[in-house]
């Protein structure tokens, strides 16, 4: 079946009245038909299987026929710090990492990243959001991926309490990420992915500082996207 997260605010006793962006969907691009089913979730632990009663181009509406605690979700939660790059790099890592299951995304400006700018960055979010939307869709989650506001790697916070952080940094020898892993007792992972041309040993350290511990991936360089899927893939098997 379909599955679309909506606001829990379109979910009223027992009745369902999907959003328009969505009943464009439903019609024109899956041409779904009265009586069929989905599953609608409202981003809070729940999905809903719902019968389709309207499906018209001005609105669709449904009812629902079971609610259930929503699966998907991976025990250990993956925050991903990501340096911004090129578009379609950056939007490709956002859709993969969603499908194998990090909770969050933090897009972070460095000194040699290709962009420099907040404001131009802002003007993204909402596709952005979208590209996590239809992947954590897709790909059968529970929840939808966090997506925090753009800042500069200065800006970061130290880390919450119980939460572990990890730079991925290519000057790293060791430990590698997975000897560090299994020293961690928490199930709340940060990782720091630098851009093309690596985090300076300044940024390195200012992340020492919020709590991150570098770590190796390996004797071989890995592109910004590669070291991106492959830390997230074998922290969430490690953990």
């Amino acid at each position: 079946m379909n599955r679309f997260f909506i606001p829990l605010e379109c979910i009223r006793d027992g009745r369902v009245e999907f959003p328009v962006e969505i009943s464009h969907q439903v019609t024109r691009v899956l041409r779904l038909r009265a009586h069929e089913r989905v599953v609608v979730l409202d981003n809070s632990g729940m999905e809903y299987e719902v019968e389709l009663v309207g499906v018209e181009a001005r609105g669709v509406t449904g009812n629902v026929v079971q609610a259930r605690p929503a699966g998907g979700e991976a025990h250990t939660k993956v925050a991903l710090y990501l340096a911004l790059t090129q578009r379609e790099k950056f939007e490709w890592i956002l859709q993969k990492a969603t499908e194998i299951g990090v909770a969050a995304f933090v897009p972070l400006i460095t000194r040699r990243c290709l962009v420099q700018s907040t404001h131009e960055s802002d003007n993204k979010v909402e596709r952005w959001q979208r590209i996590i939307r239809e992947a954590a869709e897709q790909s059968a989650r529970g929840l939808c991926p966090l997506l925090m506001p753009v800042q500069r790697i200065e800006q970061i916070q130290p880390l919450a309490s119980g939460q572990q952080g990890f730079v991925l940094w290519e000057e790293a020898r060791e430990p590698g990420l997975k000897k560090a892993l299994q020293a961690v007792p928490t199930r709340q992972i940060a990782l720091l992915i630098g851009p093309e041309g690596g985090l300076t040993d300044e940024e390195v350290a200012h992340a020492g500082h919020s709590g991150f511990q570098a770590v190796s991936l390996g004797k071989r360089i890995l592109r910004m996207e590669t070291a991106a899927i492959v830390a997230a893939a074998v922290t969430l098997f490690e953990c």
